[in-house]
């Protein structure tokens, strides 16, 4: 099965609203948060992710990213990755440069190993050089994924809803 990653788009509405009804369903937390619509209708969405591309437009506090689907041949999202230009000192702490989700019915099948490999690469295109990317403790899954791409754990922090590892990956 051939994956890629490809930008957030308008052609991707549909496949994207399967791909948050799936999360929904499960009662989880979307996974990056990025891909959340909030309150959103989907143009709206792609607009306001849009704006994190640039600086210019990226809002105030915040960071500059690019958010990618990874999709199969038919076009069926099966996760997304948000790649953060720069760290502000939570993402130093707590989020990291990377976030990524594989959708429910679509883990452990190997994804989420391929989605980070091709979103290091978008990072590497981006100028990073060194990247730092966090899960929860408890989370085995990420943490091979993790791992399995290069990633040196760094450190564990404390936080209210329990412990995150804290991961370096050289580029």
């Amino acid at each position: 099965m051939e994956l890629k990653l490809v930008k957030v788009n308008i052609n991707l509405k549909e496949e994207y609203y399967d791909f948050i009804r799936e999360w929904k369903k499960t009662n989880e937390k979307i996974v990056p948060m990025a891909v959340d619509l909030k309150d959103m209708d989907y143009s709206q969405w792609l607009n306001n992710t849009l704006k994190f591309e640039n600086k210019e437009t990226c809002p105030k506090g915040l960071v500059t990213a690019k958010t990618y689907f990874l999709i199969n041949e038919e076009n069926r999202i099966i996760g997304a990755i948000n790649i953060r230009c720069e760290l502000n000192d939570y993402l130093l702490n707590y989020g990291g440069h990377i976030g990524y989700g594989i959708r429910p019915s679509e883990r452990r099948k190997g994804y989420a190993k391929e989605m980070l490999k091709l979103g290091l690469e978008k990072a590497k295109e981006l100028n990073l050089r060194k990247v730092l990317i966090t899960c929860d403790k408890d989370n085995i899954g990420s943490a091979k994924t993790i791992i399995s791409n290069g990633g040196i754990l760094e450190n564990e922090v404390k936080t209210e809803d329990g412990i995150t590892q804290r991961y370096w990956i050289d580029l």
